[in-house]
């Protein structure tokens, strides 16, 4: 039995990198890399940031696909990929802090009138202008789950009023807990900033379209580092003219690397960051050493996705 580690990424971990830290956290392990793969039938998990078709071909014996991150949904809606094959994500500490810090920069950066004053600065105007109470702001974190909940914790601890969503009943501490369709519209319009980070789903695709958009406070900010195709973005953009919302921030997109013609990038409301807000594992690869070990000896895996669910 034996794991590789293909990611096909040239500008984050090199798979050596990433086989090396496994192998230290399971130094019996058999860990290999593209470049060291040997007898493709001896592979029996695969870990990956997204599963290319032609793995399951060319790996006969595939037992696992371990997603390095959180979303799962091209791997598991795959057809190339048997039934038979399990599919497991990580929950990394690093990653949810990480996601959690982005949403906050860009919450506080609108919040503080940074870009005002950052504009004002270019002209040479001292123009002051009062920043609104974080007290009386109240932010919306869409999805609680690992990552969801981190953020909603980290908003609450610095003074937003906090109001969470999800589609199942959810409890946090201080944070107002809101379920189902039926809540989100009515949500959405007592909200100043909107934090997104839900999977994607049958239930999540498109979710937010022209009708939902609308739902959104005047001059709310919207913020995304779920899933790109959460939002339909011809209708964001028609939207943010519209001023509901008045401002987009988006880690994710429908199509990453973004288009260099896509209209996101030169949109005045429109922040774009390439998909780097949750970056680091952290101690996350411990548990692709530990599902490799499990999966070796029959015992259940870390993180094991529902294939139907899709979650």
């Amino acid at each position: 039995m034996a794991l590789l580690i293909d990611t096909g990424l040239s500008d984050w971990m090199s798979d050596a990198e990433i086989a090396e830290e496994v192998r230290r956290h399971a130094p019996t392990a058999d860990v290999r890399t593209p470049s060291t793969i040997g007898d493709p039938a001896e592979v029996t998990m695969v870990a990956v940031v997204g599963l290319r078709d032609d793995h399951a071909s060319r790996l006969p014996n595939l037992q696992l696909v371990q997603k390095l991150g959180a979303g799962v949904e091209t791997i598991v809606s795959n057809p190339a990929l048997p039934a038979h094959v399990r599919v497991a994500r990580l929950k990394p500490d690093a990653p949810a802090q990480g996601i959690a810090e982005w949403f906050l920069a860009y919450i506080l950066y609108a919040h503080r009138n940074m870009g005002f004053h950052a504009d004002a600065q270019r002209r040479a105007e001292w123009r002051p202008k009062a920043p609104v109470l974080t007290s009386d702001t109240v932010v919306g974190v869409l999805g609680l789950g690992h990552i969801g909940s981190r953020t909603a914790c980290m908003l609450r601890d610095v003074g937003f009023q906090v109001i969470g969503w999800s589609r199942s009943p959810k409890q946090i501490k201080d944070v107002t807990c809101l379920h189902g369709q039926d809540a989100l519209p009515g949500m959405l319009g007592g909200c100043d900033h909107v934090c997104a980070i839900l999977p994607s789903t049958p239930e999540t695709i498109g979710l937010f379209d022209a009708e939902m958009l609308s739902a959104m406070k005047d001059g709310s900010q919207l913020l995304n580092a779920g899933r790109g195709d959460l939002i339909d973005e011809e209708a964001l953009i028609e939207a943010l003219y519209r001023g509901r919302p008045g401002h987009a921030v988006l880690d994710v997109t429908s199509q990453e690397p973004l288009p260099e013609d896509s209209p996101l990038w030169r949109h005045p409301s429109v922040t774009i960051t390439p998909h780097v807000s949750g970056w680091h594992l952290g101690d996350a690869l411990a548990d692709v050493a530990q599902n490799f070990l499990r999966l070796s000896a029959g015992q259940p895996l870390l993180h094991e996705v529902d294939r139907s669910r899709g979650y």
